[in-house]
């Protein structure tokens, strides 16, 4: 066997290399977008608000908390719609087109206010953010969720969504990278200067760079990506509570409650990290001129953790990267409840480095064992929902994000920080406390609930495949063969008796095994 046959067998390239990576990279080009665009709001967008624009923290915390109460409802009805998309270019693949524009002009609103901002009319400004994150999330809902969903049909295969999802963090960093890159220098390189209203001209830029960089790749995956017409799909007709029993149906599942958990606490450490710790750096370290490298440092590491879960996952488990990692992300955690103006600024690259590369497994853990998930809601309802189940990952990360902005806003108001004057000697013992507590503590509380849920979600891949196998069988013949043992075991995955899913009744009228599962 020569070196480039080991290769593919060592990452599980079947046939052809190019016929087989094609559809791979067709699909996940429009990550370079859905991927790219959070990372310069994630990092940047909080503190424009408060130190470029002026804001007061409460009014940037109420955005986001009406922006997410707003985007949860969209998420739930994107989810909904995308299910039951008549097309013939398939349920979900159509709304890469329709939501670009949207997700375009949001974006550029959310980084220039028409000469808003100078007038000094604050409640103006509030109604301009706020209309802009909504139509900014919005436009993201309508191209993120149907894209996602399209995974389990696109990739029916338990290693596949693998192989599927690290190429998938390679163009997420394709958008991530060169957006920061460009942000960073703009806004000055490796030694920034405190933000000011003297820099909105900077941010005007980096909006436009944005808006051209991010409007192609939607379109490649449209054009790439096949997927099965829709135009003889079956819908049952729309009522508010079959939409309501829809979502409520979802939690039946035992795997899905699992994952939900998971994701959950994980977007809770993560959010409370990635939101605080431009306040953290600038107020407690003290350190804000390594604000870009820092971040520069903390992707690569985030990216180096890539090829290591991709491994553990193809030679052991989709779990096991985030039993390994995730306590490495707890302790870059810990490591910054304690940092001051005197810590050394080694030691905040190592707590970066650390924290980078540990939170890079569980959400490896987390993307991997989503579309799996669809699976079990198949086996009990036999139907495929795949919109459904992706709308809850959206839904709980957008959400997440949004109400842990809320919190910030609302938080660092009442420990008493001062955004006009931020500085560690003018910061009061509480404020001290709030920081630390957002940017440390709290997040560190979050990854060990994480850590713990990951260890009760059971499924493997052998798991997996005779989910898959009976639920082929009894789509072509009405029944299916499973040994008792597996039985029970696919039983506790679900969380259901056999005979009470559909999977395991007899042939019967599709609405009544609707109902039935409800």
């Amino acid at each position: 066997m020569g070196i480039g046959n080991k290769i593919k067998d060592a990452v599980g390239i079947e046939g052809n290399t190019w016929e087989y990576i094609r559809p791979i990279i067709g699909y996940n080009t429009a990550c370079i977008t859905t991927g790219g665009v959070t990372n310069p709001l994630n990092m940047y967008h909080q503190q424009f608000l408060n130190f470029v624009e002026g804001m007061d923290t409460r009014l940037t915390g109420t955005i986001s908390t009406i922006g997410g109460v707003i985007d949860a409802v969209t998420d739930l009805a994107m989810g909904f719609i995308t299910d039951r998309t008549k097309s013939r270019f398939g349920k979900h693949r159509v709304w890469l087109i329709v939501g670009l524009p949207i997700l375009l002009v949001g974006y550029f609103m959310k980084w220039y206010s028409f000469g808003i901002s100078g007038t000094g009319n604050m409640t103006a400004l509030f109604i301009y953010y706020l209309m802009a994150s909504l139509i900014y999330s919005t436009g993201y809902t309508m191209i993120n969720i149907p894209h996602v969903a399209m995974l389990p049909a696109v990739a029916p295969k338990y290693f596949e969504r693998t192989q599927y999802k690290i190429v998938e963090y390679i163009f997420n960093m394709f958008g991530m990278f060169p957006s920061f890159i460009f942000m960073s220098v703009v806004l000055g390189g490796t030694n920034m200067n405190n933000p000011s209203p003297d820099d909105r001209g900077k941010y005007l830029m980096c909006g436009i760079v944005f808006v051209i960089y991010f409007c192609w790749s939607p379109l490649v995956t449209f054009f790439t990506t096949k997927e099965k017409s829709s135009l003889d799909l079956k819908n049952p007709p729309i009522d508010f509570m079959y939409f309501i029993r829809e979502y409520i149906q979802v939690f039946k599942n035992k795997a899905f409650r699992q994952y939900f958990l998971i994701n959950m606490f994980y977007g809770f450490s993560k959010s409370f990290y990635s939101y605080s710790d431009q306040f953290f750096i600038r107020s407690i370290a003290d350190k804000y001129s390594h604000f870009s490298v820092l971040n520069t440092v903390g992707g690569v590491a985030e990216i180096a953790g890539g090829p290591f879960n991709y491994f553990l996952v193809r030679y052991m488990d989709k779990r096991t990267c985030g039993f390994i990692m995730a306590p490495l992300m707890i302790a870059g955690l810990l490591i910054n409840g304690f940092v001051t103006p005197a810590t050394p600024v080694f030691i905040i690259y190592i707590s970066t480095i650390l924290y980078n590369f540990g939170f890079s497994g569980p959400g490896f853990v987390i993307n991997n064992i989503q579309p799996d998930v669809t699976d079990v809601d198949e086996l009990i309802t036999g139907r495929r929902r795949e919109g459904v189940i992706t709308t809850f990952y959206s839904f709980v990360r957008k959400t997440i994000n949004s109400f842990v902005t809320g919190i910030l806003g609302y938080s660092m108001y009442f420990f008493g920080y001062d955004t006009t004057n931020p500085d560690y000697a003018s910061l009061t013992n509480t404020a001290e406390f709030g920081i630390r507590l957002i940017v440390s503590w709290l997040p560190t509380i979050f990854a060990i609930l994480s850590l713990v849920l990951l260890f009760s979600f059971k499924m493997k891949k052998r798991d997996h495949e005779i989910i898959q196998s009976v639920i082929a069988q009894k789509h072509e013949t009405g029944t299916c063969e499973i040994s008792g043992s597996d039985k029970k075991r696919l039983e506790q995955i679900a969380g259901h008796k056999w005979e009470d899913m559909w999977i395991g009744q007899g042939s019967v009228n599709r609405k009544l095994e609707e109902l039935s599962n409800i």
